[in-house]
């Protein structure tokens, strides 16, 4: 199975990051507390795309490790139809 692409993550978490940069600076030059906390909105949403694509990540190698489990399962059951299927 292919990786999943850290491009669109990359972005996401560099244009949200850049956002509550600039966002946060502004807000504090020109005492706007609105655009501080739009600023740590944007922060916070970092966190969040961060956590969802680690928990993305464990939740493929999880399906992966499952898939891998269910071949060998189907490989031994093929094997004992081929046994008992021999003895009859």
């Amino acid at each position: 199975m292919k990786p999943p692409s850290r491009v669109p993550t990359t972005l996401a978490v560099g244009f949200l990051a850049l956002d509550a940069l600039l966002l946060g600076y502004a807000g504090l030059a020109w005492q706007r507390p609105y655009l501080v906390v739009a600023g740590g909105v944007c922060l916070l949403g970092v966190v969040v795309v961060v956590a969802a694509w680690r928990r993305y990540r464990r939740t493929l190698a999880d399906l992966e490790l499952a898939r891998r489990d269910m071949k060998q399962e189907v490989v031994s059951i093929r094997e004992l139809l081929q046994v008992h299927h021999q003895n009859n």
